[in-house]
């Protein structure tokens, strides 16, 4: 019995591993690799494209070639840290040059204004569903502080264990057979 549950242990083990290590890849090092970051979906605007909780990536694109059906990252106003995420609904062209208008993919109307192509700051290359809701809910007061703390003892854990596997390594005479 207790050699089941350990085997049951251990495969929950390496599946929570794995989800990490791919979380990690998709949420930390891609984007570093290629220019992109992660940012949370934080309204219904683009359901069912995107829910609220979801993490959209965002990369670079060239703000003067985008398309109908682009969904793309802008800032509706500027010197205002807040970004939005809608589809491109129309292309404009005039004597000021290229402008977007966008949509939600849940909204009813296009947005008030047409976007520039100085306002887009990239174009949305995949999204990992769910994600940002932890990231919100940990990023706040003191549960964010409490969870650093934890994750600095975890680590300091860790630590522990690979400094004493290593020093009773040493200790442990090698048989030669």
């Amino acid at each position: 019995m207790r050699s089941a549950w350990q085997f049951v242990v251990q495969v929950f083990s390496w599946v929570l591993l794995g989800a990490v290590v791919s979380g990690a890849l998709a949420l930390i090092v891609l984007p570093k690799l290629n220019d992109a970051r992660p940012l949370t979906v934080l309204s219904g605007s683009m359901i069912p494209t995107f829910d609220p909780g979801d993490v959209v990536v965002v990369r670079e694109a060239d703000a003067d070639h985008l398309q109908v059906g682009d969904v793309i990252t802008f800032q509706p106003v500027s010197d205002d840290p807040r970004l939005t995420t809608h589809r491109v609904d129309e292309v404009r062209y005039g004597v000021d040059g290229v402008t977007y208008v966008t949509k939600g993919d849940n909204n009813d109307a296009v947005d008030l204004e047409p976007i520039t192509p100085e306002q887009v700051r990239g174009e949305v290359w995949y999204v990992v569903p769910f994600v940002g809701y932890v990231s919100v809910w940990m990023a706040g007061g003191l549960l964010g502080s409490l969870v650093n703390l934890i994750a600095v003892g975890l680590l300091l854990y860790g630590g522990g264990f690979l400094v004493a596997g290593l020093l009773e390594r040493r200790r442990r005479p090698e048989v030669v057979l």
